[in-house]
């Protein structure tokens, strides 16, 4: 039965209103959603509901890369609106090599010098947007202050009737991507090239610049065989030299999707970049910049605060791992399930996809991807020199490993340790039920009650006035993650097994608390866990309930005064109000800077929003939405 026509007019003005402001966001505007909403109540829901989800399409559109570090060719469109002119300036357009949602480039001739270059404008013209103008501005300043012969030069930054422009070296060839469209190259081939690449971005890196946006398509094989690095839109400026002065410190905002998890993806502050003579900064922190099979984690968070010379240095373990597989590290369905397995997972071994693949080459590439940055490559210069003692048949570092390192391995956070901030508050409560417990506990054994009934009796009203606790507060922290679930069940089979304790000793006729040494074996063992999945840091906690129960032992053993209960829950307690107190204050301190980002964001929408648009004015805000990019004075 098809759907009746109030049905169809409702579902036909969600689409009008979500394709405006879908325009509004991708002409640099902010659009009040809220505003919108007001003036069309009923279906608010809906258009809050559609709106974050087409941010969301609309940010993870596939793109790719043909030449020079532009995008999927496809049709210009210039200010006119027609087929551009074959004279541009003192250029003569040959043909296009490639375009995409900012840029298109050509192949031209330089009338006057007579030589070939690629030519780059912005293909919206004079209607470009003040961030189109920023990144593309960006791109040639980043790439006009770098001297390689590895990255692609730029010849001439210019402006034809209000059509920015800038020339750059023409390598005829073709992109890495197109070679590795036909499978994984030699092992020689694949070396070769990522030394080659590696040497340019030390180089940027040496510059203070982080390219951010390094895949296949970025990279140009010269007919010679030799490769050159493009596609510097996205490049961020660091603080590793002197920068030029008057320039952003970031370029490139793209739009910023909803969160995909509550602690992977969330959107975060803006960054602390520099704001060039009181202009709005250019990209934002919580803002996904790249390219997802090839980002960095710190990328695919969105924390752009953290991306350094490291993301660079993932993205070209990246690009080595697909020389030697064919594939990137990463596949999946949809962006989404792509940025979750760049988070979450660890890449498949190269020689499980190849068993051609070179073990060593696979080492190399295997460390560039690690997680943590700093368990990757210091410098991209200490992985060419990996690569060059590969090609030389010498000894790579990547197969040592000093002590610190090994140490630092052991106990540094995983990635997953994000998700201990849900947990902060529940351990707190957790270590002092327990503390209670064993406190009470002991004093029962103090005045010989050897009945087991008053034990359990107090064991399972203290566990189920807990677990009415931790119902409570954790449903308020969002969904569970994988990782939060194995850990839940790893610690509530613990408390099941303490539990049983008491059942144990009834079948074995022991007195009552005979087995309680067992508990902190217990404890131990789920740190253990917790020490290889979140932070290395939980081995001082597994040391310490390992050590308690031989205290507890040893105590009995010796006919002490038996405090051993005591003293595990001292230390039971103290083992998980340490990090709870620390992981708690560390999800405060987000929650109130993330507020004050979004009160600030909100604030700064609604001040634009009304500059541009009357209140009452239900009938005209779709023509105000459409007709307010093409009226926007240009800067």
């Amino acid at each position: 039965m098809s759907p009746g026509p109030s049905l169809m007019d409702r579902d036909e003005q969600l689409a009008t209103l979500i394709a405006d402001l879908t325009a509004r966001a991708r002409h640099g505007d902010v659009p009040d959603l809220e505003e919108v909403a007001k003036e069309h109540p009923h279906l608010a829901q809906e258009l809050r509901e559609l709106w974050h989800m087409a941010e969301l399409v609309d940010f993870l559109a596939p793109k790719s890369s043909q030449h020079a570090g532009a995008e999927r060719p496809a049709s210009p469109q210039p200010a006119s609106g027609g087929e551009p002119e074959r004279v541009f300036g003192d250029y003569d357009l040959l043909d296009q090599l490639g375009a995409g949602g900012m840029g298109v480039v050509y192949r031209a001739r330089h009338r006057t010098l007579g030589r070939i270059v690629a030519l780059k404008m912005i293909r919206r013209g004079t209607l470009a947007t003040a961030n189109d103008l920023a990144r593309f501005r960006a791109e040639a300043l980043a790439s006009a202050h770098l001297d390689h012969p590895q990255v692609i030069p730029i010849y001439e930054v210019g402006e034809v009737d209000g059509q920015p422009f800038f020339t750059m070296k023409f390598v005829p060839g073709s992109t890495l991507a197109s070679r590795l469209a036909e499978g994984p190259l030699t092992a020689r081939t694949a070396a070769k090239l990522i030394l080659e690449v590696s040497r340019a971005i030390a180089y940027t890196h040496e510059q203070g610049i982080v390219h951010r946006d390094l895949k296949p398509s970025n990279i140009l094989i010269d007919d010679s065989g030799r490769a050159h690095v493009g596609d510097f839109g996205l490049a961020k400026r660091v603080a590793i030299r002197p920068l030029p002065s008057d320039q952003p410190l970031e370029s490139g905002e793209t739009p910023s999707g909803e969160r995909y998890s509550r602690q992977l993806l969330e959107r975060l502050l803006p960054d602390q970049a520099w704001q060039s003579d009181g202009s709005e900064l250019l990209t934002r922190s919580g803002v996904i910049m790249g390219t997802p099979s090839y980002m960095s984690p710190e990328q695919a968070t969105g924390r752009n605060t953290r991306v350094g010379p490291g993301s660079d240095i993932y993205s070209l373990g990246a690009i080595l791992y697909q020389c030697l597989t064919g594939r990137p590290p990463f596949q999946a369905a949809s962006p989404v399930d792509l940025l979750l397995q760049v988070l979450e997972q660890e890449p498949v071994a190269p020689r499980m996809l190849n068993p051609a693949a070179d073990a060593e080459l696979e080492m190399i590439a295997l460390k560039c991807l690690q997680k943590p940055p700093e368990l990757r490559y210091p410098t991209a210069d200490e992985l060419a020199d990996d690569l060059q003692a590969w090609l030389s048949n010498e000894p790579i570092s990547a197969r040592s490993t000093t002590i610190l390192q090994l140490i630092n391995r052991l106990f540094r956070e995983t990635h997953h340790a994000v998700v201990l901030e849900n947990w902060g508050l529940l351990w707190m409560l957790h270590s002092l039920v327990l503390l209670f417990l064993c406190t009470v506990t002991n004093w029962f054994q103090w005045r010989r009650m050897e009945s087991r009934l008053p034990y359990l009796g107090l064991w399972i009203l203290g566990l189920g006035a807990w677990a009415l606790v931790f119902w409570t507060l954790r449903r308020k922290a969002g969904p569970i993650t994988f990782v939060e679930r194995q850990i839940a069940h790893i610690w509530g089979a613990s408390m099941l097994a303490s539990s049983l304790l008491f059942a144990v000793e009834t079948l074995l006729g022991m007195p009552v608390l005979n087995l309680s040494p067992v508990l902190p074996l217990i404890g131990a063992t789920v740190f253990m866990v917790k020490a290889g999945t979140l932070s290395g840091q939980f081995y001082l906690q597994a040391i310490s309930l390992f050590a308690t129960a031989l205290v507890m032992a040893e105590i009995r053993q010796a006919g002490l005064p038996d405090l051993g209960l005591t003293i595990y829950g001292v230390v039971s307690a103290l083992c998980f109000f340490i990090p709870g107190w620390k992981y708690w204050r560390q999800a405060t301190v987000s929650h109130r800077l993330k507020a004050a980002h979004d009160e600030a964001a909100s604030s700064g929408s609604n001040s634009r929003y009304q500059k541009r648009q009357q209140p009452g004015m239900a009938s005209e805000t779709r023509s105000r939405l459409s007709s307010d990019s093409s009226n926007r004075p240009q800067p």
